[in-house]
This record gives C-alpha cells, sequence and structure tokens, in this order.
C-alpha cells in the first residue's frame, strides 16, 4: 500500500485535472444502516480505490490505523471518513460525514450517516439531498430495526435508487444461502413500504470484495458490483429541467437606484428573456427583462444555476415569494397535510408555535395533534397524541398566512420543510407537504369596515392585552381583579378572562399536560384577541408557564398590545401562600404536573411591568399598572 498514487495530472496540472471532469454527471448518494455495519469503511475503501486521499494522507491513516483502528495491523478505512474524536474512540458515526471522489465516468458527493437510533435525525438531513441510498446489511445479523427505519426514511424522503449492499460476506464465508435469505427478507419488507425495485450486492468493505470489480471469492454472483452501479445508475438530470418553472427568491438585488434584481436558485424548468411570469403568494404578473447571472446575461437559464432575474413592471417582490410560470403555478394555502419526523429530545407539543422553513419561506406555524405515528416496523398507524425523538407521524399544520409550495412528490425544494423551535432556535423536525387542507381553500378572511381602531375610538381608549404571568399562588388574579376595578373607576371598558374560570366553560376539555397547557392558552389568546378587536382593555391572569405560548399571544396582537405583566414571587413564598392547598396536594404526590413543583415555570425574560410582591402590596402593584398603561408616569419600584 506504501506504493500508492493517486491520479498524477493532480499534482502537474491541476486546472487540466478540473476541466477534465467538469462535465462528467454527478450522483449523491449515501450510505445508511445500522450500527456498526461498516458504512465509514465502504466510503473509505471507495476513497481509496478512486485515488482520491494522498500520499501524507495514507501516512496518517496507516498510523492512526495502529493506534485508534479496529482492524489490528491493517488499514482501518473507516478512520478516512470519522474525523471526529468521539467516533473514532468509539468506533461509530455520529454527524453525517460528506466525502467527494469521481471515475474516468461520473463525479460522486457521498454521505456517510448515522446508524445509531438517536441520530436518526442526522440521517435525513444527508438523505435530504441525495439521489441513491446504500442501504449496509451486516451480512451476520440481517435486517435490523434501523436497517428499516432507514429504508423506510428513504423512500419517505424521495430516493428512487436503492442499493441493499450485504457487507462483511467475508466473516460468513462468503455464504451464499445467507445473503440470497437476507436479500428475500429485505424483499419482503421493500415492497411493502412501496420500494418497487433494488439493487442487491454482497460485498465486504474492508477486504474489497465487489467494490470496485467482481469478486473470484462470490463466484456465484453476476454483478454489478457497487462502483459500476454507481457509475451506471440513471440520475434523471434533466428531470427538473423539464419541469414548470421556479424560483424562490432568496434576496433583492439592489445595488443602485438603476436597478432591481431577485435573485435566487432555479429549483425547476426553464427562464428566458420575454417569458411572462407570477409572482407569488401575491398572484401578479409580469414578464422577465434580463437574466444576470456570473460573467454576465444569459440567454437561458435552468434548475440548479442561480441567477438574478429583473422584471418588466414594478412587482412588490421579496425574499421569501416565489417567481413561477404564469401558465403554471405551484399552490399557495396556509392549511396542509403532512408527514413530521421528530428530531428533538423534547416531544411536539400540539398547538406550540413553531416557526416553518420551506425554501426561503419562513412562517409561524402550529402543528395538530398527529392523526397516527408509524411503527416501521410493521408499517401500522399508531395513535399517537404526540411525537418523540424519531418518531415518524401525519399531523395537520396550520400557518400564519398563505405560503407558496408544491407536493413534495412533485418537488423536494417547494414541499420539503423543517420546523424550528421560537425559544432556542433549534431544528426540531423535518417533513413532507402532501396536499392542502380543503378547508383552506374555502375559508377567507371576511373585510369588515369597523376597524379594531374604530371600536376603541367609540370608547375613548386604545385597546390592549394585559397578560398577568406568574406561579400558582402569585397574586395574579388579585392584581388583576384590583386592575380592572381602577380601569371601571376611569370610566375605561375593560374585561378579565381568568384562569380558574376559563376551564369551567371554554376549556373545561383540557387537561394540565404540557400540550394542554399549551392549547390552553392559545384558545385564551385567540379570544383575547377578538375582544381587543371589540376596542377592549383585556385582562389575563394565567399561569402560561411556557414563553413560546406568551410570544405566541403577543404575535397575535398588532405591535405595541400586549402588554407582559409577571408577577414575581419566590416559589417559596407562593407555596407559604398556597391559598387552595395545591402544594400541599403537589408535594404529596396527588396533583401531577403541577408548574414549579414537577412541571417547569419558563420566567418572562424582558416583562414590560415585573411586580416583585415580596415588596409591593397588590394596592400599589395594580396603582402603579394602571398608571402604566394608561400613559402616566411612576417611578419604578
Amino acid at each position: 500500500m506504501t506504493s500508492y498514487r493517486p491520479d498524477a495530472l493532480i499534482a502537474s496540472d491541476i486546472s487540466a485535472y478540473l476541466t477534465l471532469h467538469q462535465n462528467k454527471s454527478l450522483l449523491r448518494f449515501i450510505t445508511c444502516g445500522s450500527v456498526d455495519d461498516g458504512k465509514s469503511t465502504l466510503i473509505g475503501r471507495l476513497l481509496y480505490d478512486s485515488k482520491m486521499i494522498f500520499e501524507d494522507q495514507l501516512a496518517s491513516l496507516e498510523a492512526d490505523s495502529k493506534r485508534l483502528g479496529t482492524q489490528g495491523q491493517e488499514i482501518d478505512f473507516a478512520l478516512l471518513v470519522d474525523g471526529l474524536a468521539a467516533e473514532r474512540e468509539q468506533g461509530i458515526t455520529i454527524d453525517v460525514a460528506y466525502r467527494f471522489f469521481a471515475t474516468e465516468k461520473r463525479k460522486f458527493i457521498v454521505a456517510d450517516t448515522p446508524g445509531h437510533e438517536q441520530y436518526t435525525r442526522n440521517m435525513v438531513t444527508g438523505a435530504s439531498t441525495a439521489d441513491l441510498a446504500v442501504i449496509l446489511i451486516d451480512a451476520r445479523k440481517g435486517v435490523l430495526t434501523q436497517t428499516r427505519r432507514h429504508s423506510y426514511l428513504a423512500h419517505l424522503l424521495g430516493i428512487r435508487h436503492i442499493v441493499l449492499a450485504v457487507n462483511k460476506m467475508d466473516l460468513i464465508g462468503y455464504d451464499q444461502a445467507a445473503y440470497d435469505a437476507i436479500v428475500e427478507d429485505y424483499r419482503s419488507f421493500a415492497e411493502s413500504i412501496g420500494i418497487k425495485d433494488f439493487t442487491p450486492i454482497p460485498i465486504s468493505g474492508f477486504k474489497g470484495d465487489n467494490i470496485t470489480g467482481l469478486s473470484a471469492n462470490t463466484p456465484w454472483f453476476g454483478g454489478p458490483a457497487l462502483l459500476e452501479q454507481l457509475e451506471q445508475v440513471d440520475v434523471e438530470v434533466d428531470t427538473d429541467r423539464a419541469r414548470p418553472f421556479r424560483l424562490p427568491v432568496q434576496w433583492v438585488n439592489r445595488p443602485n437606484l438603476d436597478f432591481r434584481g431577485f435573485a435566487g436558485l432555479i429549483a425547476s424548468g426553464s427562464v428566458k428573456p420575454g417569458d411572462t411570469v407570477r409572482i407569488l403568494p401575491s398572484g401578479r404578473t409580469t414578464t422577465v427583462s434580463r437574466i444576470v447571472a456570473m460573467g454576465g446575461d444569459r440567454s437561458e437559464a435552468g434548475a440548479g444555476e442561480s441567477v438574478t432575474l429583473t422584471l418588466a413592471d414594478e412587482i412588490d417582490c421579496s425574499r421569501g415569494d416565489v417567481i413561477a410560470a404564469a401558465d403554471a403555478p405551484p399552490q399557495v394555502a396556509d392549511q396542509f397535510k403532512a408527514t413530521i419526523v421528530w428530531m428533538d429530545q423534547a416531544d411536539l407539543l400540539p398547538g406550540r408555535a413553531y416557526w416553518l422553513k420551506l425554501g426561503t419561506q419562513t412562517v409561524s406555524v402550529t402543528v395538530r395533534e398527529p392523526e397516527h405515528a408509524i411503527d416501521v416496523n410493521t408499517l401500522a398507524h399508531v395513535s399517537a397524541r404526540t411525537l418523540k425523538l424519531n418518531d415518524i407521524g401525519v399531523a395537520e399544520i396550520a400557518a400564519d398566512r398563505g405560503i407558496v409550495f408544491e407536493p413534495y412528490a412533485d418537488s423536494h425544494d417547494l414541499g420539503g420543510f423543517i420546523l424550528i423551535d421560537k425559544v432556542s432556535n433549534a431544528t426540531v423536525a423535518a417533513g413532507m407537504l402532501h396536499h392542502a387542507l380543503r378547508r383552506a381553500q374555502n375559508v377567507h378572511w371576511q373585510a369588515v369596515e369597523i376597524t379594531r381602531e374604530a371600536h376603541a375610538a367609540q370608547k375613548g381608549q386604545r385597546a390592549r392585552l394585559l397578560w398577568f404571568t406568574g406561579l400558582s399562588g402569585s397574586g395574579k388574579s388579585t392584581i388583576a381583579n384590583l386592575v380592572e376595578k381602577k380601569l371601571h373607576a376611569m370610566g375605561k371598558h375593560s374585561f378579565l378572562l381568568d384562569g380558574d374560570n376559563i376551564r369551567h366553560g371554554l376549556n373545561r376539555d383540557l387537561g394540565f399536560s404540557d400540550a394542554d397547557r399549551v392549547e390552553n392558552i392559545r384558545r385564551v389568546g385567540e379570544v383575547a384577541r377578538l375582544m381587543t378587536d371589540a376596542g377592549l382593555i383585556v385582562l389575563t391572569a394565567f399561569i402560561s408557564p411556557f414563553r413560546a405560548e406568551r410570544e405566541m399571544v403577543r404575535a397575535m396582537l398588532p405591535e405595541g398590545d400586549f402588554f407582559e405583566i409577571f408577577i414575581d414571587t419566590p416559589i417559596a413564598e407562593a407555596e407559604k401562600r398556597d391559598p387552595k392547598g395545591l402544594y400541599r396536594k403537589a408535594r404529596a404526590g396527588e396533583i401531577a404536573n403541577f408548574t414549579g413543583i414537577s412541571s417547569p415555570y419558563e420566567a418572562p425574560e424582558n416583562p414590560q411591568i415585573r411586580i416583585d410582591t415580596t415588596k409591593e402590596t397588590p394596592e400599589a402593584a395594580a396603582e402603579r399598572i394602571v398608571e402604566t398603561i394608561m400613559g402616566t408616569w411612576s417611578p419604578v419600584i
């Protein structure tokens, strides 16, 4: 192996080498499967056999193999890919590792995805852009749960080409009967999830059997070898170009007063100057004036190219809009049926607001309780009130405004999305939109002539929502009641929504789980918004333990109309008061999910008003709140 040499052209004339590879087709593929099936070893072997590592890398690999490898004194090819220290120490893959290599026929980008169940989310990341999946199976173990999960996800994510690589054949003596049994077992499962065709190959990533050429150890196998299959599989590069034109706008390019262009990556189709296009979601039409790209104007551009378009008319268009073929536009809707792959340690909370990012669009959405989750072993639809880490489920999603989309089966760019937690900014899920809900197309906002401002002006006030939050026993209801009494005495029109009172009627069907608490606040927020639309000053007294839901309600109202009032009472003081005996019952285990004891309370970080009830009486607190709300000055205590 010390005589190994890469392509000499790389060292002698790198420009000629790059030109040689410039027009080759590109295949993106992933390796996936269960833990320790040999994914990293296989990729390392492909890199070595395609001469994509250099002498210094080889020398380092030989040294690392002796120190950290799992193959005795022989080269451990997995170390070429496993870059994290934790991966090398454990001999597993944690993160997604991307590697580039090329042969005389094709270029490749391969993603080595982790096999551990807890890192399934990383596998989804790698699969999202892949054309082909190599599903590895340890010949000694056969089809495992993670094999099924990764196969299901690969099919769900629209990967059309599957290679079943039965690895470590050397460890079972190249037994054809064992190989055939594994292939038939997998075939039965693949057909049940809709995989119509796959290519099985018996391999040994460590020994190199059937990797770049057919092996004498498997005379019963007629081919193709793995690399041959990767080189010959149809990538269908022209498919996206043949579809209708779509360009999600990433950036409005305005370098000077004389130029205004709309930049983005063409997702599908092609475009020429003079083509009629439609701007969505507004629906306005215009024509393309110029196509500006690196090197100057273009006469045509197609899928996969980044360009800037200028339009004939001054039309409102910004980041998140989609420029599309006028005669074949995508859909616009605000409610959808979707499949969701949950990727976060914390469970999905139905009703909580998340950011949904689809292409260049970002909107606030809520996810309803799942219709069902999917058992990847049996494919059964199982009842689920939430989704846990690595769960796959089907649910309805409602956005706060219409978004431009296409079903994922038709367009990965306009049908695939991620969900982002609004507080932590962590990506918590990936998903695929299937179709708009019929009610989303039939329900429209009804224009009214008496506005929110007109209702408030009639009452001689500004409509506002005073949101009192704090632990049970903090004094929220007491102070809110005093505030309303003062407002009433001033002739103001107000209404108090109290947490306990609401649960006797509107929210009597809700319990105190995290999901029920989220729905409780969502309903209250909607009611409060409607009451402020009527011009009222609305007061609410709820524990409302989660920041995300308080921010969700804030986003429902015009800017400046939501006042967060934090009744800041230490839990020891609230428990000492315990006016309803709830803390005593919670400590005794008689009340589950009690805020401050067995369920968290997320205190406001920047409330408009903070009341420390250990230093300020309820009467004084109410006076200060009224003075602040009504615009008079009072010293901060």
